[in-house]
Order: structure tokens, then C-alpha cells, then sequence
């Protein structure tokens, strides 16, 4: 793994901690101005802009305080020199959700690229297998 890389890995496992936490200020951390993210509620047509970002957050926060839970079970990562890519599966439900189904997995594909020699998110996509 070389040392983009490992910075890109490391920014992943810091926003998916800050996410856990419900830390709204680590999970805007090293994300473009610009970031488009496909989420898995609603608007269907993603969100553009950090604010509209920024907004999605605090709804999962107060779901995720019921006991959910949020965390990285695989991650790859792949970068060039001034773009990558990473996709990962990630534990994201209630103990019910998985006690009904063991495997569920929330998928999530990044994309990322470097802006003045730091790595920042530009493209997020989370997604539920369809039963």
C-alpha cells in the first residue's frame, strides 16, 4: 500500500469514528465544498454543496442514538496521484436489523482527489442491497 493510500485509509476510518460518535465536525472533516453524495434516503437526486451535506447528518444522529450501530467490516483503497477511489462494507443497523438479517452490510463507494497536496472527499455513495 503506498502512502496515499494509507492517508486516504486513515481518512475514512476518522470519518467513519466520527460518524459513530455523532461528531458532525469530524464527518464534514476532509470533504470538498463541492462533495455530491447518493444517500439512501431521500433526495433520490443526491445532495450538492458541503451545507446540503452537512444537513443529512443530524437525522441519522438521532436514529443512529437508538442503539444503531456504524462501522467499516472491509475497505479498499485505490489512488493515483492526484484522484482515488475507495469502496467499503460497513455494519449500519439496530441489533433487530441484524438479528432479522445477519449479513447486512450498507455499501459505500468514495471518491476522492487531491486539492492543494491533501486528499478530500468529493463524491460519497452510500446503498442497502435491494431484497
Amino acid at each position: 500500500m503506498n502512502q496515499d493510500e494509507v492517508q486516504i485509509r486513515t481518512l475514512i476510518e476518522r470519518w467513519a469514528a466520527a460518524v459513530h460518535e455523532g461528531d458532525l465536525d469530524g464527518v464534514l472533516a476532509d470533504r470538498t465544498g463541492d462533495i455530491v453524495m447518493y444517500d439512501v434516503p431521500p433526495p433520490y437526486d443526491g445532495v450538492r454543496g458541503i451545507d446540503a451535506y452537512r444537513a443529512t447528518w443530524p437525522p441519522f444522529f438521532t436514529w443512529q442514538a437508538q442503539g444503531a450501530s456504524f462501522e467499516i467490516v472491509s475497505l479498499d483503497v485505490v489512488a493515483g496521484d492526484d484522484v482515488a477511489y475507495a469502496h467499503a462494507l460497513l455494519r449500519c443497523g439496530t441489533a433487530e436489523e441484524f438479528a432479522e438479517k445477519p449479513g447486512l452490510r450498507l455499501r459505500l463507494t468514495l471518491g476522492l482527489r487531491k486539492e492543494q497536496g491533501r486528499w478530500a472527499v468529493a463524491h460519497e455513495h452510500h446503498s442497502f442491497p435491494h431484497d
